[in-house]
């Protein structure tokens, strides 16, 4: 007979099948913490013993990392075991952040229009929040180096589609020193600060439209401008 008998799942695999789930649906972004294995033992109505076993399961299969103290961390899907080498690329070749930001042209480009066709009113009111974070800042003149990286990788998870979303992540975090610095050595002025919330409240408003030419467009156009001003950057540190 061709048929095996069935044997029945553990439970530290049934547990890591839901949390790799949630991982894969986007519930769970990379860079987020897991809950903390009591409470997902409350969660899930199981011993700390089958949870800690089912961090283990994931985290060989490259999914999370746990932290001594620092709890369990969702890891992107397209990083390496050795971390993100595209980083360290960047951090001895500051002009390869202008191939990335040219990646970034086509990438963006295209997740803000997938954005604009499938952002549900949750995904719209995050983004809305961002821009009104950029707005109170650029009236105190504060960076919003942060709140800019979120505006985008919020914009890859309005795509609902988890592959945008981990490419994103993956390159954000290559690029955040680098864009530290941009911030800090090029965009000096109000006016400056002023031409990139009006980028991106547009890119947000043609989402919100749900027009996804205009949202492509108006991202287009911001990363140009980007573009324009790194190069500038890259150009004074030679």
């Amino acid at each position: 007979m061709p048929f095996k008998p069935i044997k029945p799942k553990k439970v530290s695999e049934q547990i890591a099948d839901q949390i790799r789930a949630s991982i894969l649906s986007g519930e769970f972004s990379p860079g987020c913490k897991l809950p903390p294995e009591r409470e997902l033992a409350e969660l899930f109505g199981v011993s700390r013993p089958s949870v800690r076993e089912a961090l283990n399961i994931l985290a060989t299969g490259g999914m999370v990392s746990s932290y001594q103290g620092g709890g369990t961390v969702v890891l992107s899907l397209v990083e390496t075991g050795g971390g993100n080498p595209l980083s360290e690329l960047i951090r001895s070749q500051r002009e390869r952040a202008l191939d990335v930001i040219e990646v970034r042209k086509g990438l963006e480009s295209w997740t803000a229009f997938h954005a604009a066709q499938r952002a549900l009113p949750e995904d719209i009111r995050r983004i809305e929040e961002t821009v009104r974070a950029m707005e109170h800042n650029l009236e105190e003149m504060h960076s919003s180096v942060e709140i800019d990286a979120t505006f985008h990788l919020l914009i890859a998870r309005a795509t609902h589609n988890i592959v945008w979303l981990h490419l994103m992540q993956t390159i954000f975090d290559a690029m955040k020193e680098f864009q530290q610095s941009v911030w800090q050595a090029v965009y000096l002025t109000k006016e400056d600060h002023q031409q990139l919330f009006i980028h991106h409240r547009t890119v947000f408003e043609a989402i919100r439209k749900h027009d996804a030419e205009a949202a492509r467009r108006a991202m287009l156009e911001h990363l140009t401008f980007a573009e324009q001003r790194s190069t500038a950057f890259i150009t004074e540190q030679h």
